[in-house]
């Protein structure tokens, strides 16, 4: 009865904590769909983990979709979601006034800073419309690039986000948004032309760009650690602690394609090399045979 009632009063308590934790969202925002609570960006997100299992083990003995043209369509609207993003975010903030140093988050009604709480939704929102790039993945069974970095990056986004929403729907954070938006720009447009049947220059720089998309993100987030600032120190820590994540998986994904695509082109080069010397040796055998056989006449 003792650990019960113990049991009861410590759930009573989180639940107390939870809902003052609530009471201090951005009323502007918290209305919205999907932002009363974030259970359901999480279950969604949970969601997403088991159906790309799912997918993946059903997709293990059927034939590959071919799914070109609704590809075409998806990566050409996702370049317009993104670039609509980052025309916002510049629109109502990073074109107009907002400092890169310390911007603290506008609660109020004014037109600048709702309409920047509203670029903040749809940057959240938009983070569930992208869970569509792996089920292409899965119904063309691309599992190869399935990969952990590719389902936690968009398993986390979402959930992340809401967050940002309820609280901080603006200000400081939307910087690393806005170049988020701006990388999604230039990949869903590479996807879209690849799609398209189009070759496209920019390929091998992908990921070098967002590898300095965290780099810069991670050097804007260390600001508030030095400068007082009033934004939630908090939520610098995160942006800080989710840049360096990714920076890491990133880098790690870039080193061991460049060490594995260095190793195919030796492979080609020493076979090229031999098939060479292979060559070259027929060419003497046959000129020492058209030799003797000159001599004997």
């Amino acid at each position: 009865v003792y650990k019960l009632s113990a049991l009861v009063r410590g759930m009573e308590a989180l639940t107390e904590k939870y809902n003052n934790l609530m009471k201090l969202g951005d009323p502007r925002t918290r209305d919205w769909f999907l932002m009363a609570s974030p259970i359901p960006s999480a279950l969604i997100c949970l969601l997403y983990v088991l159906a790309i299992i799912v997918g993946m083990r059903a997709m293990q003995n059927r034939q590959a979709m071919g799914l070109r043209y609704p590809m075409i369509v998806y990566n050409f609207c996702m370049v317009a979601l993104s670039g609509y993003l980052v025309f916002e975010f510049l629109a109502s903030g990073w074109l107009a006034g907002y400092s890169l140093s310390c911007q603290p988050v506008d609660y109020s009604n004014s037109p600048q800073a709702t309409r920047m709480a509203r670029a903040c939704y749809l940057f959240y929102f938009s983070k569930f419309i992208e869970l569509a790039d792996t089920v292409f993945f899965v119904l063309r069974k691309k599992f190869n690039q399935v990969s952990f970095l590719h389902v936690f990056h968009h398993a986390i986004m979402p959930a992340s986000w809401w967050f940002g929403v309820y609280f901080v729907p603006g200000g400081f954070g939307t910087f690393h948004a806005m170049l988020n938006s701006f990388i999604h720009f230039l990949m869903y447009m590479y996807y879209g032309l690849a799609a398209a049947g189009y070759t496209v220059w920019w390929k091998r720089y992908m990921t070098k760009m967002q590898i300095g998309q965290f780099l810069l993100v991670t050097v804007h987030s260390c600001q508030l650690f030095f400068i007082p600032c009033n934004y939630p120190i908090v939520f610098a820590w995160w942006i800080l602690s989710y840049a360096v994540i990714f920076l890491i998986l990133f880098a790690n994904f870039y080193v061991k394609a460049y060490a594995a695509g260095r190793r195919l082109q030796q492979q080609q080069q020493k076979q090229n090399g031999h098939q060479n010397g292979a060559h070259s040796k027929e060419r003497l055998a046959h000129a020492v045979s058209n030799g003797n056989g000159k001599k004997a006449e």
